[in-house]
């Protein structure tokens, strides 16, 4: 477990980032606010989307004008580090405590959930979260629920009890220990009772969950929270001391020297049999944490028993995918194993859902799991875009750490069951190894498959049509390029800008951050003349994403002469650029189609030219007509797993790189339209644009952003029956009509 140090006298690990100066502009909304983002900041305290936070605050009720109290408190699904004012839900506090006469037992605590928009205070149409009574019963001002990975780890120990009330004797903290009860009115219930039984306590471990920490001024609230967490720290630091140095039984497999580039190499065929259902973006990291636990001796055994907290599984499932490979093995015996350990991992999942599905259960999701351990290499995990992925991957090192910690607490065998089983529980339901308590697998069913989880799930917006997608798009620095760029970026995809031009590439990547996350934008420079070079390019695509499903290229460039005559090199630079150049990028990219074995587009920019017939552009007519019949015998060899199009635009003038001021006033003057040397380059453009556009059927300007959205028509799945076809995209240029 990571233990950064800093160099305040009071805390040992975490930092006290409270500025009273902000603090004293704020009321007590915003010092809600202020108090969960700082607590939100810093990953140790509380992860991702986990944890709640709550304050009672003086409001005065608008039907009566009378001072009331209102429970504010996190909203469902919000992220503590980065919620506004606007994301708490506010109720009577009143009226969620009136809720206990209507109680009736464990068998209906769903159906008070219900309830809790009859509370709402003011119409707030944030959504109360399951925790909302957790807060609302305990009799304190301002209160923290929070999953420090410190916490969980006395929380989820088979000596969890015993070690607290150590460490209340050791700090001179009166913390109380609860049982597991998943989140909702019972555990509200229990809780309210234990305070009442334990006056003077300061907070409540929950055994397997989590920690509740209170205060009566928002100041107070934070103090108290930092400092039991950063305790507990200090706490199981003393305990892995005395230790030594081995951890998880120390190590059984080697880190292999050469692992990013293995993962690199896998990435695709990993994420490829992981998509079998529904397509997930990758993640992968080998940090020294992860790194320790998958190569050693106990990794195995502590990933099969899963995890403890209900804020890890959610996202994590019940357990991770461990792969037993030997690091001294080779590639394809890596896959083999992968094959092999996922087949099962469905099949025990499976298991798991008809064992303990109901009725009323949603239906089943996806079998596949979300993170995979492999020994010698790190953990690859998996979500819908590539901050979900990530941030799996975060909760899974935080159950790493949480491990760490329970196995550096133990003291021996614990007799009889472990605190964590309730009286009503089955003392054998709990799982243990090396001290570390997981939850039983009725339970995290009953969390993973819970109808309120399922309506939160339900709650979250629409994918869009690119979601789930990993779009590499060559000359993306200009043009055309750019234009479909922003779009797929504004339509889901994760982007990769690529161009010759590494700069622009990267000052496009710069600009899609208004229209996407720049957790899902990479840009990288390639010159497409030489297969080294795309290789690259692509590796920094898997690397990032895990995969690639769509390949655009609008990288062209048109030769001219003073004179119409050609020499041999800018002949061969043509063809090198606008027809070798188009091969060798799906030769290499239909090798990561083919490891993945999901269906994939490309999509290629050929011309109208590639039909029309005329003097002084020959190198380049002649290779787009190659290029056309290139996407023809593509689509004929890469089907049916990989779709192959093209676009044939007219001369597009706006934002192409293909038309410096020179040979705009070159064709100006070669059509005799008139201008002036003091016109702009834009005003040079715009008089040629509009030549061209009055030749076509439409009389429409053909612009990057017309091409664009035929080239994603072709690369989505509108267009899923289409292959080995190219559309004009010309205005109705009548010269380009096929023959």
């Amino acid at each position: 477990m990571t233990l950064a140090t800093t160099a305040s006298p009071v805390l040992k690990f975490l930092e006290d980032r409270w500025n009273q100066e902000i603090a004293n502009t704020l009321d007590e909304g915003e010092l809600l606010r202020y108090r969960s983002n700082l607590l939100g900041s810093d990953l140790r305290i509380t992860n991702f989307a986990g944890g709640n936070t709550s304050s009672k605050i003086q409001e005065t009720d608008p039907l009566t004008g009378e001072p009331i109290e209102v429970l504010w408190v996190k909203g469902s699904g919000g992220d503590l580090g980065s919620i506004k004012r606007t994301g708490f839900a506010t109720l009577y506090q009143e009226k969620l405590l009136a809720l206990e006469r209507s109680y009736k037992g464990t068998d209906t605590e769903d159906a008070m959930v219900d309830m809790y928009p009859l509370c709402t205070f003011r119409n707030n149409p944030v959504v109360a979260s399951i925790d909302t009574p957790l807060h609302g019963f305990l009799p304190f001002p301002h209160v923290d629920h929070l999953h420090p990975d410190w916490g969980i780890a006395l929380a989820a120990s088979a000596n969890g009890k015993a070690k607290m009330e150590e460490f209340n004797r050791e700090f001179g903290h009166s913390l109380i220990w609860l049982p597991w009860q998943r989140p909702g009115f019972e555990l509200a219930m229990m809780m309210k009772r234990a305070v009442a039984e334990n006056p003077g306590c300061d907070g409540i471990v929950l055994g397997g969950h989590g920690l509740f920490t209170w205060g009566e001024t928002q100041r107070e609230c934070y103090l108290n929270t930092l400092t039991v967490i950063d305790q507990i720290g200090q706490f199981i630091e003393r305990h892995g001391i005395a230790k030594g140095a081995v951890r998880f039984g120390g190590e059984a497999v080697p880190t292999r020297p050469d692992r990013r580039e293995i993962a690199i190499a896998i990435a695709p065929f990993l994420r490829g049999r992981i998509s079998a259902q529904i397509r997930w973006i990758a993640s992968f990291t080998d940090a020294p944490d992860v790194l320790q636990f998958v190569n050693s001796v106990h990794a195995k055994d502590l990933a099969y028993l899963g995890t403890s907290c209900p804020d890890h599984f959610i996202r994590t499932k019940i357990r991770p995918l461990f792969v037993p490979w030997a690091a001294e093995s080779g590639i394809d015996a890596l896959k083999q194993h992968i094959s092999v350990a996922l087949a099962k991992y469905r099949e025990q999942y499976r298991a798991y859902y008809r064992t303990f599905a109901t009725q009323d259960s949603p239906a089943i999701r996806d079998a596949s799991p979300t993170v995979v351990l492999i020994p010698g290499l790190g953990m690859f995990s998996f979500g819908k875009n590539k901050t979900e992925a990530r941030i799996t991957g975060e909760f899974y090192t935080n159950a790493i750490h949480v491990m760490e910690g329970a196995s550096l607490l133990a003291d021996g065998p614990v007799p009889g069951p472990v605190p964590q089983c309730g009286d009503e529980m089955d003392p054998a339901s709990f799982k243990v190894f090396s001290n570390y308590v997981a939850l039983p697998a009725a339970e995290a069913f009953r969390i993973e498959y819970w109808a309120l989880e399922e309506a939160k799930i339900r709650r979250q917006p629409a994918e869009k049509e690119f979601s789930r997608r990993v779009a590499v798009v060559i000359g993306g620095a200009n043009g055309i390029g750019r234009e479909v760029a922003f779009l797929a970026a504004s339509r889901g995809a994760h982007v990769i800008v690529a161009d010759r031009d590494e700069a622009g590439a990267a000052k496009v990547t710069s600009e899609l951050e208004a229209v996407t996350s720049r957790e899902f934008l990479v840009s990288s420079g390639v010159d497409i003349r030489s297969r080294e070079a795309i290789v690259s390019m692509l590796k920094a695509a898997v690397a990032a994403f895990g995969g690639v499903d769509i390949l655009v290229n609008t990288a062209a460039i048109y030769a001219t002469t003073p004179d119409g005559i050609f020499p041999d090199s800018i002949w061969g630079t043509t063809f090198d650029v606008n027809v070798t150049a188009n091969y060798l990028l799906a030769d290499e990219v239909a090798k990561i189609f083919e490891e993945q074995g999901l269906h994939g587009t490309i999509v290629f920019t050929s011309s109208a030219n590639a039909v029309v017939a005329k003097r002084g552009s020959e190198a380049y007519d002649v290779s787009k007509a190659a290029l056309s019949h290139l996407i023809r015998e593509l689509a004929v060899g890469l089907g049916p797993n990989v779709r192959v199009n093209g676009i044939s635009p007219a001369t597009v003038v706006k934002g192409s790189t293909m038309f410096p001021r020179d040979r705009v006033r070159a064709s100006l003057t070669k059509y005799n339209i008139p201008f002036q040397e003091s016109f702009s380059d834009e005003e040079l453009r715009s008089r040629l644009a509009a030549f061209y556009a009055e030749r076509t059927l439409t009389n429409k300007e053909i612009e990057p952003a017309d091409c664009a959205e035929a080239i994603l028509f072709l690369a989505g799945p509108h267009s899923r029956c289409t292959t080995g076809h190219l559309i004009p995209v010309d205005g109705g240029l009548t010269e380009a009509f096929l023959r």
